[in-house]
């Protein structure tokens, strides 16, 4: 078999191994990764009795169960299916093409009317230990969070971002959401990751954003009220601790968002 192996076959190895580890990824964020464990163990027996032993007793009742089990494994990954394919279809790679020439011709504008302010205002409240929490839509329409809260459309402005997550402030424990550089709404709900892998220390703040991040493709900031801390939570990762710099690097796309980095 070696003899043959190609770089087709290379390509499709590395195919599924990029796959699988995606996979990975998703059910270790959403906290499924025991019952993915047990699938694929199960899957392994199941190719080892019938495929390597050729038990046939054995081998018919586990190809019945695998026959429904590809059922029973929709309905018990449904969310975290409809996150992978929002995940693909949302990946900002996809949009390269498409958003080149466009990235090119606004991007310095997009940096000084858009990532500027935020990076201002979350620093300005890290440092007076005022908690937020910032959603800034990617390709999935956030209009079903936007109207959990107040409705907006105003330009992004630091002193406005800070007034509005002022402790006084009637919207400052919700959410506010920012789409198309306009701030769309403020005081949202946002869905709560129920992840055990968080630390101790983080909460509701940290993780609605991460909930958020599981649920769509929005990059999200959290301002910690208890530390002083920026976080930034995007597709199941988030990264904590980052400084002002850092920040405008992930909201203008020249780094990535990881684990507690």
């Amino acid at each position: 078999m070696w003899m043959h192996f190609g770089v087709k076959d290379l390509i499709d190895v590395l195919l599924v191994a990029f796959f699988l580890y995606q996979v990975y990824k998703l059910m270790k964020n959403s906290g499924a990764l025991a019952i993915f464990s047990g699938v694929v163990s199960f899957i392994v027996i199941w190719i080892l009795v019938s495929q390597i032993l050729e038990m046939r007793l054995m081998g018919a009742i586990l190809d019945k169960v695998i026959n429904v089990g590809v059922i029973v494994l929709v309905i018990l990954f449904q969310d975290e299916i409809r996150r992978f394919l929002v995940a693909m279809g949302s990946h900002r790679g996809w949009q390269f093409f498409t958003r080149l020439f466009a990235r090119k011709n606004q991007g310095d504008e997009n940096e000084s009317s858009f990532v500027a302010p935020i990076v201002l205002a979350c620093m300005s409240m890290a440092k007076k230990k005022t908690g937020a929490l910032i959603c800034i839509q990617q390709d999935v329409d956030l209009s079903i969070y936007e109207h959990t809260g107040e409705m907006f459309n105003a330009d992004v402005n630091a002193r406005l971002i800070e007034n509005i997550f002022f402790k006084n402030s009637p919207l400052h424990d919700g959410a506010m959401i920012i789409a198309k550089n306009r701030i769309r709404a403020a005081g949202c709900i946002l869905p709560v990751a129920q992840t055990a892998s968080l630390p101790k220390e983080m909460g509701l703040r940290h993780r609605s954003g991460l909930g958020m991040s599981l649920e769509t493709d929005a990059l999200v900031i959290i301002v910690s009220e208890e530390r002083g801390k920026i976080s930034v939570a995007h597709n199941g990762n988030i990264s904590v601790n980052i400084s002002g710099e850092e920040l405008q690097q992930i909201l203008s796309g020249e780094r990535p968002v990881t684990n507690y980095c």
